[in-house]
């Protein structure tokens, strides 16, 4: 079995800053792509940032000179830091992971889900 843990979110200004980390552990033999989603209410699932086993970054574009991702392959962590956050930021983040198992098949993983709320 694989978990991914989110820790993180919370309250926040606009303007101000959060850091999302993620953790993935079990039965992992590699894993692929790492990334962050995000759900506001009645909105659908959308990425947020995305990053490859080999480093490279994908942002939406909502988001794009604000946020950072970033992994740590040997902690089969993944980061999100999050700067100059908008009210429009306001949603449930999912970490979500491309993981090969001890099977050496592939499977989608996500998070349970933290909340992030920019409001004054």
């Amino acid at each position: 079995q694989v978990q991914l843990v989110e820790s993180g979110g919370g309250l926040v200004q606009p303007g101000g800053s959060l850091r999302l980390s993620c953790a993935a552990s079990g039965s992992i033999f590699s894993i692929n792509s790492m990334g962050w989603y995000r759900q506001a209410p009645r909105k659908e699932r959308e990425l947020v940032a995305l990053i490859t086993s080999g480093g490279s970054t994908d942002y939406a574009d909502s988001v794009k000179g604000r946020f950072t991702i970033s992994r740590d392959n040997a902690k089969n962590s993944v980061d999100l830091q999050m700067n100059s956050l908008k009210p429009e930021d306001t949603a449930v983040y999912y970490c979500n992971a491309l993981i090969a198992t001890m099977d050496l098949l592939e499977y989608e993983y996500w998070g349970q889900g933290t909340q992030v709320t920019v409001s004054s």
